[in-house]
């Protein structure tokens, strides 16, 4: 796995993690600490939504820069995604 992939795992986790213990507070536990585990519980879903935009616009970057200094290339993958789509379209429509 590559580093941005890892983050983001290591953030679900932590997410998930937080999540858990949210729905243990309630059961029955003190208002303070349900308080306490909700804050924790928006401040992780906070930084996994900002780390998951970074690494989206970062991605757009890499594409876009790819895209611009390899335009044919492009065009071929392009072109190569659109045919192997409309041949499964084609294969799905004609066993109906």
């Amino acid at each position: 796995m590559n580093a941005p992939s890892e983050r983001i795992a290591s953030d679900v986790k932590v997410l998930v993690s937080d999540i858990e213990e949210l729905v243990k507070a309630t059961a029955g536990q003190s208002g303070e600490k349900i308080a306490a585990t909700r804050a924790r519980l928006q401040s992780a879903v906070m930084e996994a939504k900002d780390t998951v935009a970074l690494h989206t616009k970062q991605a757009a970057e890499v594409a876009d820069r790819y895209i611009h200094e390899n335009p044919w290339k492009a065009v071929g993958i392009s072109a190569g995604v659109s045919a192997g789509i409309g041949l499964l379209i084609g294969l799905v429509i004609g066993r109906q």
